[in-house]
């Protein structure tokens, strides 16, 4: 691929940015560098819930009655990352929306493979629900990469067990295949996440479980689900898998909106946040949300 094909708002970020980044022997490495940041805890609550799953709370100011929510899970192959990493964009959330944010810290894998990173999200979303100045009938779930996989993961398990149903899921780029679907896998235009990132992440999260239950792309009923916004890159590894199931959602009668960005690569919003089709593709995840919540 000649350098033309990436968006020109991204080609100066691209040179930069790594193409591939979590490997079996990167991942301490990252672990450690995730753990000296020290996370800007002003206005946030940091709450542990009685299960053990740590939660960081974001509340709109002013308001006087109860608000939609959301709940977030952040991204990381399944195997890094934490809540932190996503303050700025939960603030936007709330700062944008005047909603209630919730993001979880799940376990993360090889130590914790599925299901546990779902069933802390599932904990994480019955508290919310709980929560006073929270509406438990207007919740949406949405996340990024491995947490869009968790995202989509979390719809199925919330529409097959008893408890909250959320309104809404955003699915960011989201980590949903692990068989690497598509012919575009070696293209020189991905960043950050490459084919042998994704295998090491999906073995790590599925660890000895079956991924026809565990990956969503690979479930075959999805009727019932609630409506669906999702986004990817032309650029990204997930791009065709993620097209696929958003087709497959809309046969199953689950609306879904779709929302493509030429010339982009996996997480190019949180590179390169301020460029004009970053800010467009988080404007229409909010005119999403704010349809779902009757508002």
């Amino acid at each position: 691929m000649a350098n033309t094909d990436i968006h020109p708002e991204l080609r100066s970020a691209a040179r930069f940015t790594p193409r591939k980044l979590i490997y079996p022997w990167t991942l301490p490495i990252l672990r450690r560098l995730t753990g000296l940041q020290r996370p800007d805890n002003d206005g946030v609550e940091v709450l542990t819930l009685e299960s053990g799953v740590g939660v960081r709370l974001y509340r709109p100011t002013g308001t006087a009655t109860t608000t939609p929510a959301l709940l977030w899970i952040h991204g990381g192959g399944y195997v890094l990352g934490t809540a932190a990493q996503d303050d700025v964009l939960c603030r936007r959330f709330v700062k944008e929306l005047g909603i209630t944010v919730a993001s979880v810290d799940y376990r993360l894998a090889p130590e914790h493979p599925y299901p546990a990173p779902l069933e802390d999200c599932y904990d994480a979303l019955q508290w919310l629900a709980r929560l006073p100045g929270v509406d438990p009938d207007r919740i949406a779930i949405g996340g990024a990469s491995a947490g869009g996989g968790l995202t989509a993961a979390l719809a199925l398990w919330a529409r097959d067990h008893d408890g909250v149903k959320p309104v809404f899921q955003l699915l960011v780029y989201p980590m949903i295949d692990d068989r690497s679907v598509g012919s575009h896998l070696e293209d020189a235009g991905h960043r950050l996440w490459n084919p042998a990132s994704n295998a090491f992440g999906w073995k790590a999260y599925l660890g000895g479980a079956d991924p026809e239950v565990a990956a969503p792309a690979r479930r075959t009923d999805l009727a019932g689900l609630p409506p669906a916004w999702l986004g990817v890159g032309t650029l990204d590894l997930f791009h065709d898998e993620d097209l696929d199931y958003a087709e497959r959602l809309r046969a199953a009668g689950v609306p879904c909106q779709v929302h493509v960005v030429p010339g982009a690569f996996h997480g190019f919003d949180g590179i390169v946040a301020k460029a004009d089709i970053s800010t467009a593709f988080f404007y229409s995840q909010c005119d999403s949300l704010r349809e779902s919540f009757g508002g």
